[in-house]
């Protein structure tokens, strides 16, 4: 099925866009176009509309590329500029490379037209998704550590690789005391093997929800939490850690891992879940 694009082109010529969209259309293109000459049409059109490709004519009476590419450039449009010319130098073409355009074709050569546009209409899309996989993971970055609950990343051995500003409040570690630490360092005593169970779920894919249990401060006392504990997978799908979530639950309890619910709920699975009882 053609690609539907819309196409700005910056052009003097009705007969040189017609090739233009033309060259455009043999190269499987469904193409909407709109043909602009001076620099203030270009201004209304960049504004008033959103583009996938510019084509800009280098020579024109009232206007020219150069200055084309400038205006495109302070758009921050991320569509790609190609330049187009009867008669463009290599120096020229160097300079306009330079300055920010995709390509430059002569208008004798048209026919690969196309093919460039393909190629960077494909580059203009893996630069977009990549932004925006860019954005997603600041914002996410942005929720954790502004989260008030503490949330600690650990890989499959029990190693703690993040450490949130709630982790810090709520155990009292700073981030470069205990990255590095293993996680048990957080269990009292008498849960030690908790934290194995804990691992041994997520390496089976497991998620932990409402798990009440005790965890230790740095100044020893424990502190009642409900935990959330959830595998973290990589590309491919395949788990490479844990993320927690703790909550503190009511007053700091004593060193014996109670709290005024009385002792850890037990941990029981099913169904891909653990849940507390």
């Amino acid at each position: 099925m053609p690609e539907h694009i819309r196409v700005l082109v910056v052009e003097d010529s009705v007969d040189d866009t017609f090739f233009i969209v033309r060259e455009l259309q043999r190269g499987g293109f469904h193409v909407d176009f709109e043909r602009v000459e001076t620099a203030a049409a270009m201004q209304q059109a960049m504004e008033s509309a959103s583009w996938d490709l510019i084509v800009s004519d280098y020579n024109m009476p009232q206007f020219d590329g150069a200055t084309a590419l400038r205006m495109y450039l302070q758009s921050g449009s991320d569509a790609p500029f190609i330049m187009v010319s009867g008669a463009l130098g290599e120096e020229r073409v160097v300079e306009m490379l330079k300055a920010g355009a995709h390509d430059c074709i002569l208008k004798q050569n048209l026919g690969r037209l196309a093919s460039s546009v393909e190629k960077e209409l494909r580059i203009a899309r893996e630069q977009r998704t990549r932004k925006q996989a860019e954005q997603a993971r600041a914002y996410l970055a942005s929720i954790v550590q502004s989260c008030e609950d503490a949330i600690i990343g650990k890989d499959l051995e029990g190693t703690i690789l993040s450490w949130n500003p709630g982790a810090e409040r709520l155990f009292g570690y700073k981030p470069l005391e205990i990255i590095g630490r293993q996680i048990s360092t957080l269990y009292p005593s008498e849960l030690k093997s908790e934290s194995n169970r804990l691992l041994e779920a997520v390496r089976k894919g497991d998620h932990i929800e409402g798990l009440h249990t005790v965890r230790l401060r740095k100044d020893g006392a424990g502190v009642p939490v409900s935990l959330t504990v959830s595998p973290i997978r990589d590309s491919k799908g395949q788990i490479i850690g844990a993320s927690t979530i703790a909550r503190e639950l009511g007053q700091p309890s004593t060193k014996d891992g109670r709290d005024g619910a009385g002792s850890a709920r037990k941990l029981q699975y099913r169904s891909g879940k653990a849940h507390a009882e």
